[in-house]
């Protein structure tokens, strides 16, 4: 089984990255990678998990490995075979990774989706994927109810927790029933693991279809936005979502690839309760998004007067950190903050490593060991130090092909021929194109300059405007809309919608109001727009596009 090597004595990124070379196996798992492996020590744990209520469970890797062969032949007995696609619908809990484990080792697609979906983002996701059965808690039941018959590949749901409906079989009561013993499928590493769908900026969202060997692209990565993780005695969590690629590649599944616990959490952020949480558990890594350390800052400023924490690494990601909440993290917790950047086409190719040289703060990093950078122009030519271009990756590093690259977007060739420059996504002279604008500097150092298209964060979450827009049209009030991402102190980024009013409507708090009540409803609830702006008319061009850069600019000359 490959693990990522690193000369964690190197204290230069050249000395880093020169050494470093990929060693992708023929045949590989996930499952086996982040589970299997492990099981056969009974005392090594795999998870520690907690919810709201204060219930706790401890799972070790063996106990993880037992439920997902259960899963895998529950499965099995539902027809699902190799290339099926079978949707988890959950927060973090002990479920989670059970059924992201039992679809890895039988050669199933796992196509997570965030349990705070509405309906209408269900069932275009579930659809679109053709998923043939779901595994959902209580908290989705109701949302995937008002679509069911609207899904005419779904065959089975499964209920976790207090999901219980006449058209549901129950998790507890299926895999008792179930053998323990499963032997995993043999897959190789270009065969697809799981389908993630990404926020279009226009029309429906894409799926981008990930191969079993892409984790292994992440963890060079991981490994050093986390000083040369795994370190005795290293412990982590996260708030991000499991459903997302920043929950599980940057958190579930490197840590389970190497053995190590992580703390699994179902509730709602909360900053004082993440400090007592790491506290508790001995937290000694964490990915925080921006947004949840200033919200951190915030609450407590000086945490160590009240919390006993052991923290030794933050990554971050989404956002910009800032100065300011460098700053603090650095003085106030002991740990310097490595941002990172990806994407879930490409994830974890560019950040920063504490252990080998300062972060400067603000900046993107360098591009990490195994991927090969470059901010490129409109034609895919490298442009000069301190001008703005394209962040693109190369589908190739030193002579050998990067395996942290998508296998392509389901059922949609030509996206993924549109997101190569000068080949296709088998080329390794083909550059993967991320959509970001950068500047890189004299050392080597990446500085985000913002979106070449109209997508943007918002507390930690990638928002396209498409799927908002679309929600928003739906609307009897409302003629068309847009939707922007406006500066804020706190979030970074909001969601900003401009609205033209059907014919006879007016502008009124109490239609603001129901606009926002809409979009909560039907899509999820950091996806609806905090800000409205009703406007006469759009600024479109001569064929018809909304010229979004134009309504940014109305903001930025208040």
């Amino acid at each position: 089984m490959t693990d990522i090597r690193l000369d964690a004595t190197a204290r230069d990124w050249p000395t880093l990255r020169a050494s470093f070379r990929w060693q992708v196996p023929a045949r590989y798992n996930i499952a086996q990678a982040c589970c299997g492996r492990w099981a056969e020590d009974r005392t090594r744990f795999a998870l520690y998990y907690e919810d709201e209520s204060g219930h706790t469970e401890a799972w070790s890797f063996w106990d993880v490995q037992q439920a997902a062969n259960r899963l895998s032949n529950v499965l099995g007995a539902m027809g699902v075979m190799a290339g099926d696609r079978v949707a988890i619908i959950l927060p973090q809990r002990p479920e989670t990774g059970i059924a992201h484990m039992a679809c890895y080792q039988m050669g199933a697609i796992a196509v997570p989706v965030s349990h705070l979906f509405g309906a209408d983002a269900l069932e275009f996701r579930l659809t679109h994927a053709g998923v043939r059965v779901a595994i959902i808690d209580e908290g989705g039941l109701e949302k995937l109810g008002a679509v069911r018959d609207k899904l005419p590949d779904l065959k089975h749901v499964i209920g976790v927790g207090g999901a219980r409906e006449s058209w549901v079989r129950e998790w507890n009561t299926l895999l008792p029933l179930a053998s323990s013993r499963y032997v995993p499928r043999d897959t190789a590493a270009d065969d697809p693991a799981m389908i993630i769908y990404t926020s279009g900026t226009t029309g429906n969202p894409k799926g981008a279809l990930i191969a079993q060997r892409s984790l292994i692209g992440n963890l060079s990565g991981f490994v050093c936005s986390h000083d040369f993780y795994p370190q005795r005695g290293d412990m982590f969590w996260s708030p991000a979502d499991w459903a997302w690629t920043g929950g599980l590649f940057d958190a579930l599944l490197p840590s389970w690839n190497f053995g190590q616990p992580i703390l699994g959490y179902r509730g709602r952020f909360d900053p004082e309760k993440a400090f007592w949480l790491m506290e508790k558990y001995g937290v000694k890594n964490s990915f925080l998004f921006p947004t949840a350390l200033k919200m951190m800052m915030k609450a407590v400023p000086q945490p160590k007067e009240k919390y006993d924490l052991v923290l030794r690494s933050i990554m971050s990601a989404g956002e910009t950190v800032g100065e300011t909440v460098c700053a603090w993290a650095q003085e106030a917790l002991g740990v310097t903050v490595n941002e990172m950047y990806g994407q879930t086409e490409i994830n974890y190719i560019v950040g920063n490593c504490a252990a080998v040289t300062a972060p400067k703060p603000g900046a993107m990093g360098r591009g990490y060991p195994g991927h090969q950078l470059g901010v490129l122009d409109d034609e895919g030519n490298p442009v000069a130090l301190g001008e703005m271009g394209e962040v693109c990756v190369q589908r190739s590093c030193n002579g050998e092909m990067d395996p942290v690259f998508m296998l392509g977007y389901w059922e949609n060739p030509q996206a993924t021929a549109e997101k190569f420059f000068g080949g296709g996504i088998d080329d390794p002279q083909a550059w993967g194109r991320t959509g970001d604008l950068a500047k890189i500097d004299e050392d080597g150092v990446l500085w985000y300059q913002g979106r070449s298209d109209d997508m943007f964060k918002s507390a930690g979450y990638r928002i396209g405007p498409g799927e908002i827009e679309n929600c928003l049209v739906k609307h009897a009030a409302v003629a068309n809309a847009a939707v922007i991402g406006e500066p804020d102190e706190t979030r970074g980024t909001v969601i900003k919608a401009f609205i033209v009013l059907a014919g006879g409507e007016r502008p009124s708090a109490e239609l603001e109001a129901s606009l926002q009540q809409h979009v909560r409803k039907y899509l999820a609830p950091y996806e609806y727009p905090k800000i409205i702006e009703f406007i006469d008319a759009l600024p479109m061009t001569t064929t018809g596009k909304v010229q979004r850069r134009l309504l940014r600019r109305q903001g930025d000359a208040r």
